[in-house]
């Protein structure tokens, strides 16, 4: 039998990678993965690449990182995020989680149809859009000691805030969901998933007073007297006077609730 040249070997070498990825359940690789195992060189991998046209595709214009699209998902341009997130941040080598109005989505609340994926991570990061798929992404400094747990029956790993942090992130990033009335109506479904350990669980881990106020108000008007019991126990007994809603700063006199020391300047809230 004639030996093949090493030209021939790499020809469609990309294509092989590309077809056992799949086979493996992977949907995403990055160029340097691409370039070890097949032996290509970086700029014959590209070529390759650009020769399968839509089946793949990059997740940025700046990084190296790209997505197989199977025909059943060319329509929208790219694969599930789910699919491919976990992937993704562990070749960026930084935290990530599933969570905000996602996280709230996954454990059934369906106050609004949501057409972005959230993800919240350690740095600062531009929206990804690649085909009709859109990941927006939200800034947390200490990010890996939020709770999180894997999405059960996942088709890939991924990372997802646990109810309790969930409902902590909403409130923390209501301002930029639309107002504390929006994220209100998100993570009420929700408020019904939490369990004590795992309430105690994120006040330690992202403490910070000032929401922790927010969440137990938001607790104590959602009945959940023994959670919001919780809350106020974890609270230092001097509390500095807060807005409940940071997006909406005006107040009216006679609308501080004493017990969290917050100004209800959102009077339309309600669970």
């Amino acid at each position: 039998m004639k030996k093949r040249t090493q030209k021939e070997r790499l020809y469609g070498a990309a294509a092989r990678f590309i077809e056992n990825q799949l086979a493996s359940g992977r949907t995403a690789f990055s160029l340097s993965a691409l370039v070890k195992k097949t032996g290509l060189s970086a700029i014959a991998a590209k070529n390759q690449l650009l020769r399968l046209g839509e089946q793949v595709t990059r997740v940025t214009r700046v990084h190296q990182f790209f997505l197989i699209v199977a025909p059943e998902h060319r329509a929208i341009g790219a694969p599930p995020p789910a699919w491919w997130l976990d992937d993704y941040f562990e070749w960026l080598g930084h935290p990530y989680y599933v969570g905000v109005q996602s996280g709230a989505e996954i454990y059934g609340s369906a106050s609004q149809a949501l057409q972005v994926t959230q993800v919240v991570t350690d740095t600062p990061r531009r929206e990804i859009r690649v085909g009709r798929i859109r990941v927006q992404f939200f800034v947390k400094r200490r990010v890996g000691r939020t709770p999180t747990q894997p999405l059960a029956n996942a088709f890939a790993p991924l990372r997802v805030s646990t109810p309790a942090a969930t409902v902590f992130d909403l409130i923390r990033y209501a301002a930029r969901l639309g107002g504390f009335e929006r994220a209100m109506e998100t993570l009420a479904p929700i408020i019904p998933l939490i369990r004590v350990p795992d309430l105690k669980a994120v006040l330690k881990a992202e403490d910070e007073v000032a929401m922790a106020q927010r969440l137990g108000y938001v607790l104590d008007i959602a009945g959940k007297a023994e959670m919001a019991d919780v809350v106020e126990r974890w609270l230092p007994p001097h509390l500095d006077l807060i807005p409940l809603s940071k997006s909406s700063p005006r107040t009216k006199a006679g609308q501080v609730v004493h017990r969290w020391r917050i100004l209800n300047n959102a009077p339309e809230l309600a669970i």
